[in-house]
């Protein structure tokens, strides 16, 4: 019962989160004009875009695993570039409802994790899923990482702290809704990724303070514990719910 509650707990949240997002982009285009201007590109928007993106693409590779197919992985990929957050929350609630009663019921987290079952058979799917192996993706997130805090001191020493008033001009506004907006899809999934909640509130706390390199630096942490020859999606799933549906697949 209680893991049901969490699945239509999160789909709700996510509905709402979605909501807002869409909400402020509307609001800032109608009382700011269009975001494509030199003028907004200040060195710390600039900062905040490749944050934003780093994320994004955490999350854009999440979805590639679960679509069963390049051109549904291509379309949400570019729906994603174009809308950030505003297509994360449609991409989770749509997984939320294609759940099972018996998956809601079961571990939701866990089944909207997983790959979708609709596919021509699990090898090929393996197969066209493994763009990255574990070493590969650690390597790619241990650069981006770098990638964000050389980012993120390079634009303190040459424009100074973000934290201006100056600085909070209507599309940085609704561009950091974006981003934490994502920052709480990734923060979902590292509370049911840790063992407890202390660590859980650590980690998500490092999120909201440091954005990517923190979202880098658990992603690589996380891959460092698995073995090189692992399938690199293993990384999405805790080990008590790897153990516990990967036990119930050998006794079927």
């Amino acid at each position: 019962m209680a893991e049901a509650s969490l699945a239509i707990g999160l789909r709700t949240a996510f509905v709402v989160l979605g909501f807002l997002a869409t909400a402020t982009v509307i609001y800032t285009v109608v009382t700011d004009g269009l975001p494509f201007r030199k003028e907004l590109l200040t060195p710390w928007m600039a900062a905040t875009l490749v944050d934003f993106y780093i994320n994004i693409l955490a999350t854009g590779m999440w979805i590639i695993y679960k679509e069963s197919n390049w051109i549904s992985s291509l379309v949400w990929m570019v729906l994603l570039i174009c809308f950030g957050s505003i297509t994360t929350c449609l991409y989770v609630v749509l997984q939320f409802l294609r759940l099972t009663p018996q998956e809601s019921q079961l571990d939701p987290i866990y089944f909207v994790l997983l790959r979708n079952k609709k596919s021509p058979s699990t090898e090929e799917v393996e197969s066209k899923k493994s763009i990255l192996s574990v070493v590969g993706a650690r390597f790619l997130f241990s650069v981006l990482g770098c990638l964000m805090v050389a980012t993120l001191v390079y634009t303190i020493a040459t424009d100074g702290s973000p934290f201006r008033q100056e600085l909070l001009t209507p599309w940085m506004s609704a561009t950091l809704i974006d981003f934490y907006v994502n920052v709480i899809a990734i923060s979902v999934w590292v509370a049911y990724k840790e063992p407890s909640w202390m660590r859980s509130a650590l980690w998500i706390i490092l999120l909201i303070c440091f954005g990517s390199a923190t979202t880098c630096a658990y992603v690589a942490l996380q891959l460092f514990r698995l073995s090189p020859q692992d399938p690199v999606h293993f990384v999405l799933f805790n080990s008590d719910s790897r153990q516990v549906h990967d036990g119930s697949k050998r006794r079927l």
